[in-house]
């Protein structure tokens, strides 16, 4: 093995354990409090913004739970990156929902979408190299 791939799983041992530890702080949150998290479904979806903001919490746990487990962790990369390309659509409707609201705020929730990016690009590697 080069010593440039081994860097790299080693990169996703590291990304891969940041990861599944702050999905699961995330998954509890949406579970403990998943009114906050329920303004970010969109309309469109079926059910209701209770089921999708619970479900997307045991998700999240279930992601982190591949995640942390170095049998699982490829799939774990996978899933993270479907959970983080799924969600981007709430962070673009809560942009759309406080476009009016004061700047911080605008910032905050447009800040949010440019974000999404490097946790999918690592979820990739995470995915390719663990």
């Amino acid at each position: 093995m080069t010593n440039n791939l081994m860097q790299k799983r080693k990169g996703a041992h590291k990304s891969a354990l940041f990861t599944g530890l702050a999905l699961t702080g995330m998954g509890v949150l949406h579970l403990v409090q998943p009114r906050p998290f329920e303004r970010l479904i969109p309309e469109q979806l079926p059910g209701t913004a209770r089921q999708w903001a619970i479900g997307s919490g045991y998700a999240e746990l279930a992601t982190a739970g591949l995640l942390l487990v170095p049998a699982t962790r490829k799939l774990g990369g996978v899933a993270a990156t479907a959970l983080f390309l799924g969600v981007w659509p709430g962070n673009m409707k809560m942009a759309w929902d406080w476009r009016h609201r004061p700047m911080d705020k605008q910032l905050i929730s447009l800040g949010r979408l440019p974000l999404q990016i490097p946790m999918i690009a690592s979820a990739v590697k995470i995915a390719k190299y663990a």
